[in-house]
């Protein structure tokens, strides 16, 4: 007799038949419609696009914050905002943290995708699959399509998979595999074909007989694929495995949560950047230092202007000089503004509430003793400012509340003397 605590074990049938379908239909087609090795690339190539945009759309509406440093230049000012913009009547949202994830995530899959098809489309070289074939091919994408955006929202969206999951983690499983099909995939047709004899070792991998390797290529990409989509459906025992061996394979690890900020009750002080600090902060001297990557920008654009100034095209040059000055700059201040732009600084008694005007949202609190140490900077444009800059030194970070007219209120909340100054 089966027991309820084996059946819980067991996936939902939605994902699995997912699974099963896009294994399945490569296997019927060779097995079945007589497909040669164009048309089953060419459906393996179709596959690994529609896991794509499927991984992007679970990636956009993960519900779990994504896990960045919040140093990098704009890209760690989005992350480190709490905000979430709400589908209206529904649980959805896209978080500003997921932005910085998705701009690098959807270039990086593209030329995953054509690296894929130039390794397995590629390997047939001119051959394309017979017409009815690539008819066959064609519906068996749309109905790998399907099947994959059924999952996606019974399992993601209406179960409330999304929950579990940042950015991160949604898209980590396609690259897996883009890897398997594609490495596998010229692996499997270059050692088959040397060992069937079918091209000589100089012969380039295009040289390859389809019809030598069809069904050892489908053999060697599949079975290895369906083992890694195995893999996503009992994920929850390979992470109890993970946890228990010694080594790290990354399949434990759990995406952070979001927890809630307490308010700061009752508040007794309200204190702001001053206008000034905030519409210029971003190019002071100590805020250039902290983000070198601006100048790295202005740089790349000189070396640019170089290229101009050997062909004599000065007009061009001008206008490359002074974008290799505007551009880190607007940049700077861009990053500057959404981090500090709308902050207000929330004190009561026993904790400072930094507080985002502009996305109303509280971004983090800090108590006594939670902090490791307190000092003061002034730098020149606190100096011409006659404001201060308060750093709360943290476990994981340091929490800055540049150019603050009185800072007093929040110095007092510690019981710690403070440096600087």
């Amino acid at each position: 007799m089966v027991s309820l605590q084996t059946v819980q074990h067991f996936r939902p049938p939605a994902e699995t038949i997912a699974v099963i379908v896009a294994n399945a239909m490569p296997l019927v087609g060779v097995v079945f419609l007589g497909w040669d090795l164009a048309a089953l690339v060419f459906l393996y190539w179709f596959e690994l696009g529609i896991l794509s945009f499927w991984a992007l759309v679970q990636a956009l509406f993960a519900g779990r914050p994504s896990e960045l440093d919040g140093s990098p230049l704009i890209a760690g000012a989005v992350a480190s905002k709490r905000t979430t913009i709400r589908l209206p009547f529904t649980d959805l949202g896209i978080r500003l943290s997921t932005l910085p994830v998705m701009a690098v995530a959807i270039p990086i899959l593209t030329l995953l995708w054509f690296f894929a098809g130039a390794v397995t489309v590629g390997v047939v070289g001119t051959e394309t699959p017979d017409p009815d074939a690539l008819v066959m091919v064609v519906l068996a994408g749309f109905g790998i399509f399907c099947s994959e955006g059924a999952s996606t929202l019974l399992e993601y969206f209406y179960r409330g998979g999304y929950r579990e999951h940042s950015a991160q983690t949604a898209i980590q499983g396609v690259f897996i595999r883009a890897a398997v099909i594609g490495v596998g995939g010229m692996l499997t047709a270059m050692f088959v074909g040397l060992g069937a004899g079918a091209v000589e070792p100089d012969d380039p991998i295009t040289a390859v007989d389809p019809t030598v390797v069809g069904f050892p290529l489908l053999v060697g990409i599949v079975l290895v694929k369906f083992a890694f989509d195995l893999g996503g459906l009992y994920r929850d025992r390979l992470v109890a495995f993970d946890e228990a061996s010694y080594f790290e394979l990354g399949w434990a690890y759990e995406p952070p949560s979001e927890d809630s900020i307490l308010p700061a009750k009752p508040v007794t002080e309200r204190l702001r950047p001053t206008g000034v600090g905030r519409a210029v902060g971003g190019v002071s001297v100590s805020n250039v230092r902290r983000h070198p990557g601006a100048l790295a920008v202005g740089g790349f654009i000189l070396l640019v202007s170089l290229l101009f100034v050997m062909g004599g095209v000065w007009d061009t040059v001008l206008v490359l000089v002074i974008l290799a000055f505007v551009v880190p700059m607007m940049l700077l201040l861009l990053d500057y503004w959404l981090r500090y732009g709308g902050i207000e600084y929330r004190v009561s008694g026993d904790a400072v509430v930094a507080y985002d005007r502009l996305f109303r949202t509280r971004l983090w609190r800090i108590e006594p003793w939670d902090e490791s140490g307190l000092r003061i900077e002034q730098g020149r444009l606190d100096g011409v400012l006659d404001t201060s800059t308060v750093v709360i030194e943290c476990s994981e970070r340091d929490l800055r509340l540049p150019h603050v007219r009185h800072p007093d209120p929040i110095i007092d909340v510690f019981d710690r003397r403070v440096s600087g100054g």
